[in-house]
């Protein structure tokens, strides 16, 4: 069956149409890396986004459950130069089959180069995804929150309260892996029960859409930063830059994929990281934040990280736990972990 996709501002790109559902819409963005569409399908961090592939060849290798990064697939559509649609060895289904299980639109066989060079010139924008017999009724995109209960794994004696904007499976493994027991919690948890919780560090997740949807809890996100060693990612540093008085601004069309040079301003040293995001701190509105800037991105010179010179806080707009991408920031984990555990407990309010 042929579809298509149609942006915002007319374009429309045909191909064929692989799966059960046949309209969806979302924002439309691309992911530069050559693997890992397993964890990219499920992150949370691409929830209501349709996600175009630039690798031409996706599905290869299957679809392995224990590569998810939550429980479901959460893009909201996704398009493929070519597909492979069959079940790989060692019993992996395939991507097919697991967008039909969760009633994912996908396409294959569209120009994909073309679409690209067309969100790098016009910028990430509302698209539909649909069969011909059925036309685009609108442009308008959903707003997608978190929806989490507490959660608790590990049992190591360090013990890290994740507070949860879209988490991926992967944060809560790295910090496991470095010994720690993990407590996840909604981002609207009050402050109260984490104090009860007797957190030794706190770690702002990653998530999808604008952090300023958040702000009615940046008071309270501050006074927790303040008060225990904190390190945010992706969303989670966004949230904590704009907690402490710093702004952000959306990208014309994101940072994304497992390639994207960054420097540590502390070392001089350049290293690869794994990206998904439309926004970033302004630098400029740092200067009364009390925060540092950590990390810059090579290519464009935006805010990749922050530390702060008052309080245990800092922050990286890049995944350090990759998955999909290098891993070359395990060290983020490790020297936070560190810290925490050279810190003494705070039991009162700041």
């Amino acid at each position: 069956m042929k579809g298509c996709i149609t942006l915002s501002n007319g374009n429309t790109f045909d191909g064929d149409w692989i799966s059960d559902n046949h309209y969806g819409s979302g924002e439309i963005v691309f992911y530069t890396g050559m693997t890992g569409y397993e964890q990219v399908l499920t992150d949370p961090s691409y929830q209501g986004q349709i996600v175009v592939f630039s690798y031409p060849f996706i599905g290869n290798y299957g679809f392995d459950p224990k590569s998810m990064e939550s429980a479901k697939i959460q893009v909201a559509g996704v398009v493929m130069a070519d597909c492979f649609g069959f079940a790989a060895k060692g019993g992996r289904k395939s991507i097919v089959d697991l967008l039909n299980a969760y009633q994912i639109p996908a396409l294959k066989n569209v120009d994909t180069r073309s679409l690209i060079q067309q969100i790098r010139i016009k910028g990430s924008l509302p698209a539909v995804m649909h069969v011909p017999s059925i036309s685009p009724d609108s442009f308008s995109l959903e707003e997608y929150w978190p929806a989490t209960s507490m959660e608790k794994t590990g049992s190591g004696d360090t013990h890290i309260v994740l507070i949860d904007f879209g988490y991926k499976k992967s944060i809560a493994e790295a910090l496991v892996n470095e010994g720690c027991s993990v407590t996840i919690v909604p981002f609207d948890q009050e402050l109260n029960d984490i104090e009860k919780l007797n957190p030794d560090g706190l770690v702002f997740s990653n998530g999808s859409g604008d952090p300023m949807r958040f702000s009615n809890y940046f008071h309270r996100y501050k006074n927790l930063a303040m008060r225990y060693p904190t390190l945010g990612i992706c969303l989670g540093h966004q949230i904590l830059a704009l907690s402490f008085g710093g702004e952000t601004q959306k990208l014309k069309f994101g940072h994304r994929g497992a390639n994207q040079p960054v420097m540590n301003l502390k070392t001089g040293k350049v290293s690869m990281s794994s990206q998904n995001h439309s926004y970033v701190v302004q630098k400029e509105s740092l200067a009364e934040t009390g925060f540092n800037i950590w990390f810059e991105n090579v290519n464009d010179g935006s805010v990749e990280g922050l530390w702060h010179r008052s309080f245990n806080v800092a922050s990286v707009q890049f995944h350090p736990e990759a998955a999909p991408g290098p891993n070359e920031h395990k060290e983020i984990f490790q020297n936070f972990i560190n810290s925490v555990q050279h810190t003494e407990k705070v039991r009162s309010y700041a």
